[in-house]
Order: structure tokens, then sequence, then C-alpha cells
């Protein structure tokens, strides 16, 4: 009885260590701040609409509640939601309602955590132009941790060269905008289209940056937001603030596919997980988006 159990074992290992996605070295997830679904009608951005027509999507992808960001983006690398994580406000420094479990740096357990455990060598950057993202993920998990205080073209000129130098097995990107221009200015106008738009440029040089690394045959990029917004603001319950994009392009992603499964934001973590090949906690309810995949 020992033996077949040892061999069951032995076989459930090996199959989980197939769970990585074959071909796959590096994972960068870029996230853009204040980001609708609702403006790609409106939008020019063929950066966006290339990873798309190259890869996976939705459309209806959908943040937790409140539609607002530190909870969100909390959400988004702690694979749960509010309830059991404990962030609960658009500006979330520390739970406000007790996490439901700790990792070994104090913080609900969260993709940088799992890297760091299971895969001890991994290079992990976070670069991020909204100060608040420092407060949501635990900086001795990672190798580069980089604020660049609402400075988006800095953010992606600090990852362009993080990228070239490192190689980084996992990198999240965060950008502040176009957030800043849908509270200043308005949601669904033509400023927040054309914040839009340049938010792809900047995307395309994150793009072009993989290519010049070597990096582009195996990496997965996953771009996605934590909210949309209505008139100047978010945190609300209407579709233009709860609807963001999720694409996904790489090696073992399905190529010009509308995903038509539901997609939540805690759902990002876990796909990331299941990209690894990561054993992942079982107070995680996010699920890997496997509809992205051939």
């Amino acid at each position: 009885m020992k033996k077949l159990i040892i061999a069951t074992g032995l076989l459930l290992g090996g199959f989980l260590a197939q769970a990585q996605v074959k071909g796959v070295k590096h994972v960068i997830l870029i996230g853009m701040d204040g980001f609708g679904a609702y403006c790609f009608p409106h939008v020019d951005n063929p950066n966006m609409k290339q990873m798309m027509h190259d890869g996976a999507w939705t459309l209806k992808a959908r943040s937790v509640l409140p539609s607002s960001s530190a909870v969100n983006w909390a959400s988004m690398v702690m694979g749960a939601g509010p309830e059991i994580h404990g962030y609960t406000e658009w500006d979330s420094r520390k739970p406000e309602l007790p996490s439901r479990e700790l990792d070994q740096y104090g913080m609900f357990p969260s993709i940088y955590t799992l890297l760091r455990e299971q895969k001890p060598k991994a290079e992990i950057g976070v670069i991020y132009s909204w100060d608040g993202i420092g407060y949501l993920f635990p900086k001795a998990a990672v190798n580069k941790d980089l604020g660049t205080h609402d400075n988006d073209s800095l953010a992606t000129a600090a990852s362009v060269a993080y990228i070239k130098e490192k190689k980084p097995d996992f990198l999240f990107i965060h950008f502040d905008e176009p957030d800043g221009t849908g509270h200043n200015i308005g949601h669904n106008i033509q400023p927040y289209f054309d914040q839009v738009a340049k938010n792809d440029v900047l995307l395309g040089k994150i793009l072009q940056a993989v290519k010049d690394a070597g990096m582009w045959d195996n990496t997965i990029i996953l771009l996605t937001a934590d909210h949309g917004g209505i008139k100047k603001g978010h945190g609300g319950k209407t579709m233009e603030e709860m609807q963001i994009p999720w694409i996904i392009r790489g090696p073992g992603v399905a190529k010009n596919k509308e995903i038509s499964s539901s997609v939540m934001t805690y759902d990002t973590a876990a796909t990331l997980a299941w990209i690894f090949g990561l054993k992942t906690p079982q107070v995680w309810i996010g699920r890997p988006v496997k509809d992205a995949f051939k």
C-alpha cells in the first residue's frame, strides 16, 4: 500500500510539475489605473488591439467591489476578494479587516509570496507610478521595488531598462493613467480617449523592450486594470466602473480569441500561478483563466 501511495504521489508530482505552460520563462503583468473596458470602440490603441489579435481577451472582466484602486490592485495579485484579504478602501495601506491568512511576510499571501517560496531564485520586480501600490506587496519578496510618483513615462523607462538588464521572471508594471485624467477631466470623453492612446504608446515601448531583450518568444504579457469610471469618479456599481479589459498573449495562449467565460480580477493571480506551475493557498478563490490557452 505504501508503495502504491508513493507511486501515486510521484505521478501527481510529475503532473503538477507539468502544469507550467510550456515555453514560458517570463511573465509581465501590466496594469493601467482607471482603464474602463467601455472605451475600446473609441480609442486609437493599436498595440492593445494587436495584443488582442495575437492572444486572448475579454472586455467583460470585472473588478471587485468597491470598484476602486487599492482594493482591486490587492485582489489582482492576492487571488481573493476584500472579504478575505481585508483591503477594502481605494487607498488601503493595511487591511481594514483581519486578513484570513498571513504569509511569512505578515501579509495576505500574494503571487509574489508564492513565487519567492516555490521558485526562490526568481527575479521579481514591481515598478509602479502610484505610490499606493507600494503597500500592497511584500517588499522583502521582490528584487526590484521602484515607485515613480505618478510619472508613467519614468515607470516605462525604468521597466524597459529592467527588462533588458535583468530579464525578470515576473514583473508587475503599474501606470497611474488614465485614472488621473478620469478624475481631473472626466471619463468617456475625448480627453480620456486621448490619454488611453498615450498609454498605448507606453505599452508599445514595453513590448519593444521585450523583443529587444530576446524574450518575446518565451514571455507571456497580461494587460488589465483595477477599475473603470463614470463622470469623474469610481467606486460604484455601474458597469462602466466595474468592467475592465483582460488581454493576454504569449506562448500557449490562443490566438485572436474572445474569452466567453467569467473573469474576475482575482483570477489574474490564479492564472499567473497556474502559468508558473505554483501551488496556491486554500484561501485563494481565484481560478486560472484556462479558456485563454490553447
